[in-house]
C-alpha cells in the first residue's frame, strides 16, 4: 500500500495535554501491548505496517509538527510538509506531486488518503487495502471508505450509495445534518463520511492541475500560502461522477473531545493518581511529578501537565474551545526531533528548562542576542562545543554560555540537561543559527 496520512489539527480540545505543537495524535496514551505507551500517531503506523509490512506512509502535515513525527516515528515515514495551511485539497495534492517528483512514485499507482488518528482495529487497514485494490481496478475514479454508522449523528457528512451492497456505486453526498435529517439519511442506507478514500496517483495529478497552475512539486510548494483554502470533498468528490464506495463494518471512533479520548484508554487514571472507592466513571491523566488525588469524583474527566489543570464534567468537557482560544501563554512541553524540552520555571528574568537529549543528536550550532545560558549536565555522556571548543560532558558538569557565545550539544548517550536562560528579554525568536565548523 500506498499511503497518505493527513496529521493537522490544534490540539484544543484535549487541552492541556495537546497544544499548539502537540496535537492528539502525539499523545502517548495508549498501551502497544509491551508495558508501553503509545500515540495515536504511533498506533496507526504499528497497525499499517502488521497489515502490510511494505506499506509506504507518507504525512502531510504543517511545519510545528514535523519535529514531533520524526520524534515519535523517526525516519521510517516520507514527510511532506505544508508551508501553511490551506485545507485538505491543496495538502493532498502536494504530497500526490511530492510522491511522483521525490518519491518517484508511478501515475498509475493507487493511493489511500486516510486521517492519522482514527481509533480503529485492524480490521480497518484490511479494508484500506481493499480500497488499494479497487483503486487500481479502475472501475470509478475514487474510491470511498463508507462507515456504518452506529447512531444519527452531527459530526460527519454522509455517503447514500445506490445499492446496500459492500461495494456501490454512490448516489449522493449529504452534508453534516441535524440529528432528524441524520436518521432519514441513516434509514436511506447512509454510511457516514470517514475522510478515506483511494485514486490513481496520476487522476489525482490531473484533477490538481485543472484546478491549480503548477509544474511539479517543487514549483506547487514555492506557491503553496497563494492557493486557495478548500476541502477535498468540495474541490474534487463533489464534482466526480465515477465515485464507489466501500463499507466498513469495524469499531471505528473519533476520539476528538476528551469524554470520547477517555474511552478508548486501558484504565482509568496515568500518572500520579489516587481515587478512593467513591469515584465513579472518572477518568484521570497526569503528567506532573506531583499526585493528584480524587474522592467522590463522578462522570469527570481531570487532566494536568505544564499548560495547565483541567477539571470537568464528561460532557462539559466537549465544550472546551472557546475557553482554551482565550489563554495564551509559553509551550511547556515539547517532542522535537532531537529529543524533547520541558519548561519547569519561568520568572520576569530567567526561564528554566529540561532537556532530553536523544543518542546520536544534538542541537543546532546558535548563538543568542540577550541572553546567557547553563547548563548543568543530570545524566549520560556528550560533549558541548562553545565557540569552537570542544568538550566531553558527563553528569554534574556546568557550562555557561554569554549573549553572544555560538553553542551546541551532542548526545552519545541520552543526555539530560537543566538549562537556565537568564536575561530580561527571554524570547523563542532570539536565536541565530551558524554550521558548525567541527567534525564529530
Amino acid at each position: 500500500m500506498n499511503i497518505i496520512l493527513l496529521s493537522g489539527g490544534s490540539g484544543k480540545r484535549l487541552w492541556p495535554l495537546s497544544n499548539d505543537v502537540r496535537s492528539k495524535q502525539f499523545i502517548k496514551i495508549f498501551q502497544n501491548g509491551e508495558d508501553e505507551l503509545e500515540s495515536m500517531l504511533m498506533r496507526v503506523y504499528r497497525q499499517i505496517v502488521t497489515v502490510d509490512k511494505d506499506a509506504s506512509v507518507t504525512i502531510a502535515t504543517g511545519k510545528k509538527q514535523v519535529s514531533a513525527i520524526k520524534n515519535q516515528l523517526g525516519d521510517k515515514v516520507n514527510v511532506c510538509v505544508e508551508p501553511d495551511r490551506r485545507d485538505t485539497f491543496p495538502a493532498i495534492c502536494l504530497a500526490a506531486a511530492y510522491l511522483q517528483d521525490v518519491k518517484r512514485v508511478s501515475r498509475e499507482e493507487a493511493i489511500v488518503v486516510c486521517p492519522v488518528d482514527p481509533y480503529v482495529q485492524d480490521s480497518y487497514f484490511e479494508v484500506l487495502k481493499e480500497l488499494a485494490r479497487l483503486a487500481e481496478e479502475g472501475a470509478a475514479n475514487l474510491t470511498l471508505m463508507g462507515i456504518e454508522p452506529t447512531y444519527p449523528s452531527e459530526k460527519y457528512g454522509y455517503i447514500i450509495p445506490k445499492t446496500g451492497q459492500q461495494v456501490s456505486y454512490v448516489s449522493t453526498f449529504k452534508e453534516k445534518p441535524d440529528v432528524e435529517t441524520a436518521k432519514q439519511y441513516i434509514s436511506q442506507g447512509a454510511l457516514w463520511n470517514g475522510g478515506v478514500f483511494a485514486f490513481k496517483l496520476g487522476y489525482l495529478l490531473d484533477r490538481a492541475h485543472e484546478l491549480i497552475e503548477f509544474t511539479d512539486y517543487y514549483d506547487l510548494y514555492e506557491k503553496y500560502s497563494t492557493l486557495k483554502k478548500i476541502s477535498f470533498d468540495y474541490a474534487v468528490v463533489e464534482h466526480e461522477k465515477e465515485i464507489q464506495v466501500l463499507r466498513y463494518h469495524g469499531e471505528w471512533k473519533d476520539l476528538g473531545t476528551w469524554n470520547t479520548f477517555t474511552e478508548a484508554m486501558d484504565e482509568n487514571t496515568l500518572g500520579r493518581v489516587m481515587m478512593n472507592e467513591t469515584c465513579e466513571n472518572t477518568h484521570v491523566v497526569n503528567e506532573l511529578n506531583i499526585p493528584i488525588l480524587c474522592m467522590g469524583c463522578k462522570d469527570m474527566v481531570i487532566a494536568a501537565s505544564g499548560d495547565g489543570i483541567l477539571i470537568s464534567d464528561k460532557e462539559q468537557s466537549s465544550y472546551i474551545k472557546p475557553f482554551v482560544d482565550e489563554m495564551t501563554g509559553q509551550v511547556m512541553y515539547a517532542e522535537k526531533s532531537w529529543g524533547s524540552f520541558t519548561v519547569l520555571d519561568v520568572q520576569e528574568d530567567s526561564m528554566t528548562i529540561k532537556i532530553v537529549l536523544l543518542p546520536g543528536h544534538k542541537l543546532h550550532y546558535h548563538s543568542h542576542e540577550h541572553r546567557d545560558e547553563v547548563w548543568t549536565i543530570m545524566s549520560g555522556k556528550g560533549r558541548t562545543i562553545v565557540d569552537g571548543m570542544e568538550q566531553v560532558v558527563y553528569p554534574g558538569d556546568v557550562i555557561t554560555m554569554a549573549a553572544g557565545c555560538k553553542h551546541t550539544v551532542i548526545a552519545d548517550t541520552e543526555l539530560k540537561i537543566i538549562e537556565v536562560q537568564l536575561g530580561k528579554d527571554i524570547d523563542v525568536n532570539d536565536k541565530q543559527k551558524f554550521e558548525s565548523s567541527t567534525t564529530e
